[in-house]
């Protein structure tokens, strides 16, 4: 829900165009495959790049696998960008590699909770740019299907997912993370670290402040 007079104007043409109501009509906000997503997030990759040790990316999605989205990411970490992604399904990316991907970590959350959420995290030089989306990183996601991806411009929303998110990246208990020969390992708290299983976390945060 939003009070975003832009982007609900930007649902309705959508809808326009998929009713076959309205030509391709100029959209502000909303990113939306097969049109303008696929390339809005190679692009967004890329400034960060260009940052280099001061960019920052966190994804999380269900999948990994869409190559020219995959090699963006290789690029930015050659350029010496911090890279967190949070995939809990296939992910075709190996991180690790010394001069291709040494920057990129990659985990799986594996819980009680099957997710779906997507989160697409750019660092932007501490001014933080964010989207939520439907689609994973797969060619048929950003290519093949209509799906799309919103900005959270809210300032305490962004802090709260990106609190969220570090709740994830800080998991010990029900993570597995990716090695760069493709296999994964558990993550098990190290000697006297406080035990940390995200998903009951974020339910405990979540139940804590409905109540």
């Amino acid at each position: 829900m939003t009070c975003d007079e832009s982007i609900g104007d930007d649902v309705n043409k959508l809808f326009q165009q998929l009713t076959g109501m309205g030509k391709a009509l100029k959209i502000k906000k909303l990113f939306h495959a097969p049109f303008t997503l696929h390339q809005s997030l190679i692009s967004l990759i890329e400034r960060e790049a260009g940052y280099g040790e001061k960019g920052r990316i966190i994804f999380k999605f269900n999948a990994l696998t869409e190559a020219q989205v995959i090699k963006a990411l290789y690029r930015a970490s050659q350029a010496g960008v911090k890279i967190d992604l949070i995939i809990r399904g296939i992910c075709c990316l190996r991180p690790g590699v010394p001069g291709l991907s040494e920057n990129i970590r990659v985990r799986s959350i594996i819980g009680r909770f099957l997710e779906h959420t997507r989160v697409y995290y750019f660092g932007n030089q501490g001014r933080p740019q964010v989207y939520c989306s439907s689609a994973d990183a797969m060619e048929r996601n950003l290519l093949n299907r209509v799906e799309t991806a919103f900005p959270v411009e809210d300032p305490a929303l962004i802090a709260r997912l990106r609190e969220d998110l570090d709740t994830y990246l800080a998991d010990n208990c029900q993570s597995w993370v990716l090695q760069p020969d493709g296999t994964y390992l558990q993550n098990h708290p190290a000697e006297g670290e406080e035990p940390v299983a995200s998903q009951l976390v974020l339910l405990d945060r979540l139940t804590s402040s409905s109540g």
